[in-house]
């Protein structure tokens, strides 16, 4: 059921905390019950059926909100994303920044965390919490004056500093820095041991496969519906475009890209993109130099402007695997009949493919926006998820198991729900690709701008301690993927999109070495 979306949000009564957000009334045969509130694809509010407006409250000083709104009816459809506004807080009165914090100390190093402590800050008003930072990017934000940080990369080197925040936003000067080594890595699954820019000039590449050969790879610009091929060298030449891709203004357009095991034969590729009605998983014929022919393979995948997966694998067992979003209708998650949220098995043809557990696409479900797939050395599926505003996860995928969402976000107790494996803080990951080498997970994350790299424990179904690589140092990592035949990851940026804010053409991929 299609639901028109709301009309045109806008912004009043705006100070430096609070805003009312007003906006266009849906209409639904059956009634809208509630209108929900999202910022760039997180959920922060939501209003009754029968309201045209909303006060948001709690918000931080001079900072611009890219607010959408969603109507739901009682059955629980959801319309499409309202048009975007942007609303920027007004600034602070409070213009008085923190004192410096107290001298910094570290303590207990291991091979991946250090204790730190400092002295307090002081301010006018209040000290709100203090920053842990490299540089000016932050590692994690506390209250307290000490912490144990964990997730440091292994036999590398660190500067730390720390500065004092208020409720206004306002950032004192930064402690004195210290600096130590972690210590030796203690492991048998290697670890990134350089990495060098192997393609620079890509406009947000969304997806990565390589071909059978092990010597070329495609690669997918999601809002530009270009398709490259790209040598291990780094040699780009366009193939193609996919017709019929749309962008959503947000996480939607030419997403995920597979080659048929058996291309050598029937040079089938495989896409997920964005159309007119919604996510489509589609099939074309590449030569080797170019793309023709286009068959759409399966439709009715409700697409919005967050929350649309796009992930596309092929399992040992020949059969491809496809992650969706629930289209910022978390309800779709729970519903075995929906194509959103799950993560779907099929054939090459099209068809559901024989086995699924539900006798239909499903092959798991209770997903939120599910966008890391990769098999391990068992034939086991690992999954990597957005999660709202709690915890990003790493789950290990099993027929017909509910991976919770909207019930559960990371971690929970309830009764016939599979919990993670691992879990992040939101401001830690945003995880999309990953890539296992060596029996040990690489997940490339977003928001916390940084490669996380997780053992797999033996051939059990445990994963060791997680740690961090390249924090803050490449920005905004989307796809890592493992390069056939070497102990080495591409891994991909997108800061080039919506959150990302750089210009066209400053995306590039890298060559990481493990060792």
């Amino acid at each position: 059921m299609t639901h028109p979306r709301p009309g045109q949000p806008s912004c009043s009564a705006i100070t430096e905390d609070r805003l009312t957000l007003s906006w266009g009334a849906s209409t639904d045969n059956v009634g809208v019950a509630a209108y929900d509130i999202y910022e760039h694809g997180n959920k922060i509010s939501e209003a009754a059926g029968s309201a045209t407006s909303k006060a948001l409250t709690g918000l931080s000083p001079n900072t611009t909100y890219n607010l959408t709104v969603i109507a739901r009816d009682a059955a629980g459809n959801a319309s499409a994303a309202s048009p975007v506004v942007d609303c920027t807080t007004s600034k602070s009165t409070d213009t008085t920044a923190p004192s410096r914090p107290g001298t910094l100390s570290v303590a207990n190093v291991t091979a991946n965390s250090a204790e730190l402590s400092w002295g307090a800050a002081t301010d006018d008003r209040a000290v709100v919490g203090y920053d842990v930072r490299s540089g000016t990017t932050v590692y994690k934000t506390v209250t307290g004056t000490s912490t144990s940080l964990t997730g440091l990369a292994c036999d590398s080197p660190y500067g730390l500093n720390v500065v004092a925040r208020d409720a206004a936003g306002n950032v004192s000067e930064q402690s004195n820095t210290v600096s130590f080594t972690t210590k030796a890595c203690v492991t048998d699954g290697g670890v990134p041991s350089s990495i060098a820019t192997v393609s620079s000039g890509w406009t947000i590449p969304w997806g990565t496969y390589w071909m059978p050969d092990g010597q070329t790879a495609l690669v997918t610009e999601r809002d530009d519906f270009r398709v490259w091929k790209v040598t291990k060298d780094g040699t780009k030449t366009q193939v193609g475009t996919v017709p019929n891709a749309v962008t959503t203004n947000g996480e939607g357009g030419l997403l995920g890209v597979a080659v048929d095991p058996k291309w050598e034969t029937n040079h089938y590729v495989y896409f997920m993109h964005t159309a007119s009605e919604g996510n489509r998983v589609v099939r074309m014929t590449y030569n080797g130099s170019s793309l023709t022919g286009y068959t759409v393979l399966l439709q009715g995948i409700k697409k919005n402007r967050y929350h649309n997966g796009g992930r596309l694998i092929f399992g040992p067992d020949g059969y491809l695997y496809v992650s969706t979003g629930e289209a910022q209708t978390p309800d779709l998650a729970q519903d075995k009949n929906s194509l959103n949220g799950k993560i779907l098995r099929m054939t090459t043809d099209g068809k559901a493919a024989p086995g699924n557990p539900f006798n239909n696409y499903v092959y798991s479900y209770g997903h939120r926006n599910p966008q890391g797939l990769a098999f391990d050395r068992n034939g086991r599926l690992w999954e990597a998820e957005f999660g709202n505003s709690s915890k990003d996860e790493l789950n290990l995928i099993k027929p017909g198991a509910n991976y919770g969402w909207p019930t559960c976000e990371g971690t929970c107790d309830v009764s016939g729900m599979t919990n993670p494996k691992k879990t992040w803080n939101v401001s830690e990951a945003s995880p999309s690709g990953i890539a296992i080498v060596r029996n040990v997970i690489y997940i490339a994350s977003l928001r916390g701008e940084r490669l996380w790299r997780i053992p797999i424990t033996g051939d059990t179904e445990n994963v060791g301690t997680a740690t961090a690589y390249y924090v803050g140092t490449y920005g905004r990592l989307r796809t890592v993927t493992k390069v056939p035949g070497a102990d080495q990851l591409w891994l991909s940026t997108t800061n080039c999109d919506n959150n990302g804010g750089e210009a066209d053409g400053s995306d590039k991929i890298f060559r990481v070495s493990i060792s």
